[in-house]
């Protein structure tokens, strides 16, 4: 009980949109709005990967990463082959990725950045318990007009 106490406390609520510029090695300056949430969580670290169902990255806080992994991980029969294969799959490609103390610069792999089309200005999106990282330009091409996202609304809410 005394851990389950200490994640709830430690895990952030992300929200909100800011704008960043990758440098010439790949580096992105974190949000500032996003540092303050979790200034524990910054010593750890954070996973990224890319998502599963959209064209971004994806930012766990480590304790986040882990939680979620042990349960897809305990879902799985990894002596069974298509449980282990899906399982390689799932833990390839994701970067640990700590921001600098002085500057609160992240370093993410260009394999990863090229995976989703990031060059040059990013989006992080905030989405609760997670981060969205999305090429400017496509954040902007994905959004829903409002009378769509009122409509899908009422289909999965109610």
């Amino acid at each position: 009980m005394h851990n389950t106490l200490l994640i709830i406390l430690f895990m952030a609520s992300f929200i909100g949109e800011y704008k960043a510029k990758v440098d010439d090695r790949g580096r992105l300056v974190f949000p500032s709005a996003f540092k303050e949430l979790c200034a524990e969580t910054l010593k750890q670290g954070f996973v990224v990967k890319k998502s599963l169902f959209a064209d971004c990255l994806e930012m766990f806080a480590y304790s986040e990463w882990e939680r979620d992994s042990q349960e897809v991980r305990s879902r799985l029969n990894l002596f069974n082959p298509e449980h282990d294969r899906f399982w390689r799959n799932y833990m390839r490609d994701r970067a640990l990725v700590v921001p600098d103390e002085q500057y609160g610069r992240i370093s993410i792999p260009k394999e990863l950045l090229n995976s989703v089309g990031i060059n040059k200005e990013v989006v992080f999106a905030g989405k609760d318990f997670k981060i969205e990282i999305w090429a400017k330009e496509k954040i902007e091409a994905g959004k829903i007009s409002e009378s769509d996202f009122v409509d899908l609304a009422q289909k999965l809410l109610g």
